[in-house]
């Protein structure tokens, strides 16, 4: 069984103290190939760096909205695509991301969010690279954003939001959709139901560890390996096995990411 988590973050600071030995561990539980995600110009070095040290890793570099606290002004944004453009030439490099809206966290910038968006889908689109976008409650802006700024490359709602009408448009936009540890909440809503909207062929799954960690280690740090409780759930909603929604969905994130 092949699994590809499609969202980590092995370069956040909760794994300063076992990266590789983790990074090891995870290759070999049949997690053959993950994602590691950037989220600020120095994240996404830490990624790049990662992913370069093995095969099946792959890094994502972006800004995301949570990291646009020193981010004021459109020479600001520049500064920022043209840092992110150089990095993101490495072959190691498969997306722009994580990028979009947060609303949630962050509701005093939300034009420098929105503007900072559409500049990296810009981006994105120069490099001929999907996007991985974040989004929390600001549903409507980052669906109007997508349909008003092309994306030649399309991308995928990264631990998309449990929202019927957002997965709807996701899904008419031609997006991809990766469901995170979420699903397997006691407190989840609509789980099945979302689940069962979604084609297969445009499904993904992922960790965003260490974070979101999934039944039954939820309070642990999340890493690679507990995606596969992610594609369990998954194939007992859609009545399958685990190695087909193992092999769908990892075939799905080759193809998206363009990895032979």
């Amino acid at each position: 069984m092949n699994l590809f988590d499609s969202h980590s973050h092995y370069n956040d600071d909760k794994f300063d103290i076992d990266r590789d030995e983790m990074i090891k561990e995870t290759l070999k539980s049949g997690v053959s190939n993950f994602i590691v995600a950037g989220y600020n110009i120095e994240s996404s070095k830490k990624a790049i760096e990662i992913a370069k040290k093995y095969d099946g890793i792959y890094a994502i570099v972006g800004i995301s909205p949570n990291d646009v606290e020193n981010i004021k002004t459109e020479d600001d944004i520049k500064e920022c695509i043209y840092e992110i453009e150089k990095i993101a030439k490495s072959d190691k490099v498969v997306a722009i991301g994580e990028i979009g809206l947060d609303y949630y966290w962050n509701k005093e910038n939300k034009d420098i969010q929105k503007l900072l968006f559409i500049r990296q889908i810009e981006l994105a689109s120069k490099l001929d690279l999907p996007i991985v976008i974040h989004t929390r409650d600001a549903m409507r802006d980052t669906i109007d954003i997508l349909k008003q700024n092309n994306v030649n490359k399309k991308g995928i709602f990264h631990c998309c939001p449990l929202n019927m009408e957002l997965i709807k448009e996701a899904i008419k936009l031609d997006f991809y959709i990766s469901l995170s540890g979420v699903i397997t909440f006691k407190n989840a809503k609509n789980v099945e139901t979302i689940i069962k909207m979604i084609p297969e062929e445009k499904l993904l799954i992922e960790t965003d560890s260490p974070y979101l960690s999934p039944e039954p280690v939820r309070g642990k740090r999340n890493n690679s390996i507990n995606v596969k409780y992610v594609a369990e759930k998954i194939a007992s909603v859609k009545n399958k096995t685990i190695e087909d929604i193992a092999q769908s969905t990892s075939d799905n994130a080759k193809r998206i990411f363009e990895i032979n």
